[in-house]
């Protein structure tokens, strides 16, 4: 295991202990936090920050946000359906949910998709 893991490698003892503690229900195994996981990374911010890059570019992928903004792909998906409500539509990030300008200048664009807004 040494030579795999080198000096971090637990002892053997150590985990013939820990599952002596566990056999005995003597241990919580619950995670605990760890000081370098990131607790909240969909903050006012983040969102934010997401929303203008997909205004910037209708066509920019998860993975580039990622990337750009340092935050998993996970994450960047959770802020797209879940905080912005964008669905994917022709490779193309499109929010799922009008606003009244956005239908306004939809139908200024178009006044033959008004049929589109009645539902």
């Amino acid at each position: 295991m040494k030579e795999v893991h080198g000096e971090q490698c637990l002892a053997r003892c150590t985990i013939f202990r820990w599952c002596h503690r566990y056999e005995a229900g003597r241990v919580n195994i619950k995670d605990l936090p760890r000081p370098e996981q990131a607790h909240v990374v969909t903050n006012s911010a983040t969102i934010s920050a997401v929303d203008e890059l997909i205004r910037q570019n209708h066509r920019i992928t998860a993975r580039e946000i990622a990337v750009e903004l340092s935050i998993s792909k996970g994450a960047v998906h959770h802020i797209f359906l879940k905080k912005l409500g964008y669905g994917k539509v022709c490779a193309q990030w499109v929010p799922k949910h009008l606003s009244e300008n956005q239908k306004t200048a939809r139908w200024e664009q178009d006044p033959s998709a008004t049929q589109e807004f009645l539902h």
